[in-house]
């Protein structure tokens, strides 16, 4: 059981790195273009399990800033709403979980502005779902 949690950890990171790394990798080499709509939004972040499975870690945020929510427990968590520059570009969001069984369920939704914008989703036993969304 502690080498499926190493291996968990460690796809956790990994994936992670790989949201945050692609918000980097899109940087616009052109200086008179500004990323993002010109808006600000509220971003919420969301996060489901099937009964029996426990939410355990969340890495959150806007363009390559992440706050990263440890210790969680339960079937659900929710994110602070955060309010976006102006020139905001992207939101992203990467969650782990340990499943009850081989057919526990993850997901993890973005919301901006009330609205549902980008959902993603996992199942098994080991749980670890990802999401982005570019405004």
């Amino acid at each position: 059981m502690k080498l499926n949690r190493v291996l968990k950890g460690a796809f956790f990171v990994a994936a992670t790195a790989l949201v945050f790394g692609f918000v980097a990798s899109c940087s616009n080499d052109d200086d008179d273009i500004i990323p993002g709509d010109g808006k600000t939004h509220k971003v919420v972040f969301k996060a489901e399990a099937s009964s029996g499975s426990n939410i355990d870690i969340a890495v959150y945020g806007i363009d390559g800033n992440p706050t990263t929510a440890s210790s969680l427990s339960g079937t659900t968590w929710t994110s602070p709403e955060i309010t976006t520059d102006k020139n905001a570009y992207s939101a992203n969001v990467a969650v782990s979980a340990d499943g009850a069984n081989a057919s526990s369920t993850l997901k993890v939704q973005i919301w901006v502005d009330g609205e549902l914008k980008k959902e993603g989703t996992s199942s098994g036993q080991v749980l670890s779902a990802s999401a982005a969304y570019a405004f």
